[in-house]
């Protein structure tokens, strides 16, 4: 059966760089030409793609650290996302019609090299899980905090993409106690009825480090950090002897007003990470190639079995998704944040 495609296509593209945080007034939502695959070239049209925090990283700064291209202004967002391929060459490798995860999201059609493409199968139960970056927990509590029996981990930034998925998997992997940290008590009751986190600490609601210290009295043998600044802090001045601590994000310094995005300093007590032979570690995907697949394996089985969900918002349609962006930076939403087209 051949499909009608349309001849445009629609894509958000950052129209100025911020001062400060973005906001949807500096995203447009452009009508283009629908491209048309080349040699070893296939088009997509994307049915979901996440919204991720990192982006506001990548605008407006020089990128010289960072894994990804920096973004300027006129150019299309991208990020992972899930789609069917509409259109492929008789002699390639993917066929019209197969599912594909890629990271030109942020657009409804996609023109993608075919090898920038990884085919999907049925090993998650709903392809939206495809875009969960739980991966990134997942490898950090194995490869390098190696949570075990009994141990007392605490997450930050435990409602979103990355922490709505720590604790979960940490208990999965044998911990006893599973703590996290949010900006709001509505996102606390939910991580404790919904997540199975046995504590809470607050942002906004007094010492952090005193909240800690009444929600593990006998101090953390993990850190999943997603957060960095005073909470990393904190959470040092709960470590016990020979605590594992593993940094993915650094959120603090990402969502200031006041940086570019780029960095997010923090001033740590080295003698205690001596006394206390603290390891502290920055977790990287790239560094890690075998944990995608063995990830996807267990988060599958997980799914079935009901012993782990994919917490995620929907925002349905393109038009929403840089109000969507906005929102994920003012912390407005709950886990990943997807938008369905």
């Amino acid at each position: 059966m051949t499909t009608t495609l349309p001849g445009t296509a629609r894509e958000v593209r950052l129209a100025a760089i911020p001062e400060g945080l973005p906001r949807r007034e500096h995203f447009t939502v452009a009508t283009t030409t629908l491209p048309q695959p080349g040699p070893g070239q296939v088009l997509v049209r994307n049915r979901h793609f996440v919204v991720f925090p990192g982006l506001r990283t990548l605008i407006g700064t020089d990128g010289d650290i960072l894994p990804l291209p920096p973004l300027r202004s006129g150019d299309t967002l991208f990020g992972p996302a899930v789609g069917e391929v509409v259109a492929a060459p008789a002699d390639g490798l993917l066929r019209t019609g197969d599912a594909v995860v890629h990271m030109l999201g942020w657009r409804d059609y996609a023109l993608v090299n075919a090898t920038d493409c990884t085919p999907l199968d049925d090993t998650l139960p709903d392809p939206v899980a495809y875009l969960s970056p739980g991966s990134a927990a997942y490898g950090a509590l194995t490869r390098l905090a190696d949570v075990r029996e009994g141990d007392i981990v605490f997450v930050t930034g435990a409602a979103g993409a990355v922490g709505s998925l720590a604790g979960p998997i940490a208990r999965l992997l044998g911990a006893k106690r599973v703590i996290g940290s949010t900006s709001s008590p509505e996102k606390a009751e939910r991580l404790v009825s919904e997540l199975g986190y046995d504590a809470v600490v607050l942002r906004g609601a007094g010492s952090l480090a005193a909240q800690l210290k009444r929600a593990a009295p006998e101090g953390i043998d993990v850190l999943l950090d997603t957060v960095a600044g005073e909470q990393l802090v904190a959470a040092l001045g709960a470590a016990r002897q020979g605590a594992r601590f593993a940094l993915v994000g650094a959120l603090a310094g990402q969502m200031s007003a006041q940086r570019k995005g780029d960095s997010a300093p923090v001033e740590i007590d080295a003698f205690r990470l001596v006394i206390k032979g603290i390891s502290l570690r920055g977790y990287s995907g790239a560094d890690h190639p075998d944990v995608e697949k063995e990830w996807t394996g267990r988060f599958g089985d997980w799914l079935r079995a009901g012993e782990l969900t994919f917490p995620h918002t929907r925002i349905a349609g393109i038009d929403r998704a840089p109000q969507a962006l906005q929102e994920l930076i003012e912390g407005k939403h709950f886990g990943a944040v997807v938008v369905e087209l």
